[in-house]
């Protein structure tokens, strides 16, 4: 063999290795790069694990804070709500309020107006009473006058038994006066023709006869278990009768008379037993 093929021969194998340490250096390059890769791949895992936990901690905490800007919105709205009604029933309330003021204004604009009308009409009342009063006090004194009138008028007269009388009344008014001046006890009466005795104080007197035309009448008088006619007695004229265990008198004046029928009045003494039945 010659010495170019030998050189031949052992050029192929030194190449072959180191074709073969290439591609060991290659291979073993490859595998420190696949195994930094894959490092760096986990490590890149890791963050990107990390990432999501902290997207999902932050899309929690978001949920939250949306949730508590969701209630205080709404909690907002429904104070704004609440303030809104509260404000619309002080406004109501506070019309309402001047409304009534206002209608109370007008009811005290009438009552005031009323209260003058009523002050004028009394003052013009007061003014009536004031001439009234003086027309009174006239009346008065014209009363008096015709009292003191009326006393000077009533007299005494002798009566049918020889006695002298008391004042004797001829009318109503003045039988007034001598029942307020209160010396004696007047019962007045009067007597039907035909009717039962009529009891005045303790006496008893009933109507026989009346005489219109000559004003004469006769009437019996029942005192003492005694009966006493009285005949043909005159208007206003005092009728007198003595009666009781201590003999008193009495007298019985008659003044008016019609036909069948008298009026006039009984005086007893003041100290005169008091009648405990009447008819």
């Amino acid at each position: 063999m010659s010495e170019e093929g030998y050189v031949e021969e052992r050029t192929i194998p030194g190449a072959l290795l180191a074709v073969v340490v290439v591609a060991l250096l290659a291979g073993l390059g490859s595998l420190v790069w696949c195994y930094g890769l894959q490092g760096r791949l986990g490590v890149a895992q890791q963050k990107l694990a990390a990432a999501d936990q902290k997207n999902a901690d932050l899309a929690q905490k978001l949920e939250a804070t949306n949730a508590r800007l969701r209630a205080t919105s709404e909690t907002l709205g429904q104070s704004v709500g609440i303030t809104q009604k509260q404000m619309e029933a002080r406004t109501q309330s506070l019309i309402a309020a001047q409304a009534a003021q206002r209608a109370e204004a007008a009811k005290l604009a009438e009552a005031q107006e009323a209260a003058n009308k009523q002050i004028g009409a009394v003052s013009t009342d007061v003014a009536s009473v004031r001439t009234d009063v003086g027309g009174v006090k006239t009346d008065v004194a014209t009363t008096k006058s015709d009292l003191e009138a009326t006393k000077t008028q009533l007299n005494r007269v002798m009566g049918d038994a020889g006695v002298m009388s008391g004042l004797i009344a001829t009318n109503s008014k003045e039988l007034d006066i001598l029942k307020h001046k209160g010396d004696r006890n007047y019962y007045e009466f009067t007597l039907q023709k035909g009717a039962k005795p009529v009891l005045l104080s303790t006496v008893k007197l009933q109507l026989k006869k009346a005489d219109e035309k000559h004003s004469k009448y006769t009437m019996n008088v029942s005192a003492d278990d005694r009966n006493i006619e009285k005949r043909d007695k005159g208007l206003d004229e005092p009728v007198q009768f003595y009666t009781g265990k201590d003999p008193m008198l009495y007298e019985v004046v008659v003044n008016v008379i019609e036909k069948n029928k008298v009026s006039g009045y009984l005086s007893t003494p003041k100290n005169a037993p008091k009648p405990s039945v009447t008819q």
